[in-house]
Formats: structure tokens, C-alpha cells, sequence
């Protein structure tokens, strides 16, 4: 059963950044791009490194280890290295806060 859960302020999040959001053993990355929020898997499907270390351009995380990049609006792979996209989650910002769907 999925529910939504509160990430933190949405002011938090600068724009074209992500924050990691853990929760229930899982990492998750939460994206601010042009004034909208995204969530993907907080993992790299390459080596499992962190994207919270990643670099944000427009609509595309890379990967701070290998500079694989994905589309963080359906967490489609962009190119080699990567080859398995990342899964996304629903978000939201409701009152001033972030909240994901998972």
C-alpha cells in the first residue's frame, strides 16, 4: 500500500539540487528543477553510488562516479554507463513541504 511521506521544507531543496531522503532502509534522491519536485531511487543502477553527490542540469542527474546521467522526470537511462533506469516516485509540494508517494 503506498502512502505519502513528508521530505522536508520545500525551501530546502535549492533550485537545479537534489536532496537524499532515507527512509525505511531506502534512499532516495528529491529533485527541485524549474520550481518542480521529482523523486527517483537515491542509487546509481551502475555501482549503487549516492546521486545526492551527483551534478543537476535542467532535467538530468549524473552520477558523481562515472558520470552516467538519467532523466530525473521518468528515470529513463541516458547513455552508457548506465543501462537500467532509475525508478521514480510520485511528488508533491503541499504547505510549504516536500512529500513523495512510495
Amino acid at each position: 500500500m503506498s502512502q505519502w511521506i513528508a521530505v522536508g521544507a520545500y525551501d530546502d531543496i535549492e533550485e537545479e539540487d537534489l536532496i537524499r531522503f532515507d527512509h525505511e532502509g531506502r534512499t532516495f534522491a528529491v529533485y527541485r528543477v524549474d520550481g518542480q519536485v521529482y523523486a527517483t531511487d537515491g542509487l546509481c543502477t551502475h555501482e549503487q553510488v549516492h546521486l545526492c553527490d551527483g551534478l543537476v542540469m535542467e532535467h538530468v542527474i549524473e552520477c558523481p562516479k562515472h558520470n552516467g546521467r538519467f532523466d530525473i522526470r521518468d528515470g529513463r537511462a541516458l547513455g552508457a554507463p548506465v543501462c537500467v533506469n532509475l525508478k521514480t516516485w510520485p511528488a508533491k509540494v503541499e504547505g510549504g513541504q516536500v512529500w513523495i508517494q512510495i
